[in-house]
């Protein structure tokens, strides 16, 4: 039985995780840092230039906007001029141009912080951080998620088994968390190929159900809990009949 609160729990961690835009044309260090800032419990969204990423800024509620310098058509300079013209959101700009007059340039057009690249995840985390404190949006934490003896940790992307870490890679970790915050609904292989790898699943793409495999036998008994609807995808569901997965 999924505890009751669950679902409650992710509607206000997501209500109180900061929203954080990322516009950076390395798609590469996009995903880095969406999961990293995940880790963190902060959403972090992204937009590959600059066009596209001013109209995200502007289009929906942001409480951050990472935005680096030089991208291609719109540079960041000359986004961050157009979105002071109607949006006072805090930016923090990222850029391997950390010449003096580049800097000053930058906080002059009205960033809130300048943090040279490469930088570590770290001090760029401890950056957000500071200007979220400022504006009176620093992250609460994520509460843990409990399903019939199995614990979820995501800030530390831990799973728990009568308190013993299990150890799980990424995408193990990743489909039980989507499967737990999704318990009692059926969850199709496209929606976690989506939500997981960000592409369209194929016919031929058997990855999940890999993953899935793997994920049941190191959760040892409660495994059965993670079942397989047959042409539908999987559930999540921990009842005291009928424990074994199909």
């Amino acid at each position: 039985m999924i505890d009751a609160t669950t679902d409650t729990r992710a509607d206000d961690d997501a209500a109180a995780s900061p929203s954080i835009l990322l516009i950076d044309d390395d798609l590469e260090l996009c995903d880095l840092l969406r999961e990293f800032f995940a880790q963190e419990g902060m959403r972090l969204e992204t937009a590959n230039d600059g066009r596209r990423g001013l109209g995200a800024a502007l289009d929906s509620d942001r409480d951050l906007v990472l935005l680096d310098v030089m991208m291609p058509g719109l540079d960041g300079f000359e986004l961050l001029r157009l979105l002071r013209r109607r949006s006072q959101v805090p930016v923090i700009m990222l850029t391997a141009r950390s010449a003096k007059a580049d800097r000053l340039a930058g906080l002059g057009a009205g960033a809130d912080d300048y943090v040279p690249k490469p930088f570590d995840p770290d001090e760029l985390l401890a950056r957000v951080r500071a200007v979220l404190r400022r504006v009176g949006r620093a992250p609460q934490p994520v509460a843990p998620l409990d399903a019939e003896g199995i614990r979820l940790i995501p800030t530390a992307r831990e799973v728990r088994v009568g308190g013993e870490v299990v150890a799980t890679t990424t995408f193990e970790y990743e489909i039980l968390e989507y499967l737990v915050r999704a318990a009692g609904r059926i969850v199709s292989r496209d929606e976690l190929t989506a939500a997981l790898y960000h592409r369209r699943s194929t016919p031929f793409d058997r990855a999940i159900d890999v993953h899935v495999s793997r994920l049941r036998k190191k959760l040892g008994p409660l495994g059965a809990a993670v079942r397989t609807v047959r042409g539908a995808g999987y559930l999540f569901r921990s009842d005291p009949e009928d424990q074994a997965p199909r």
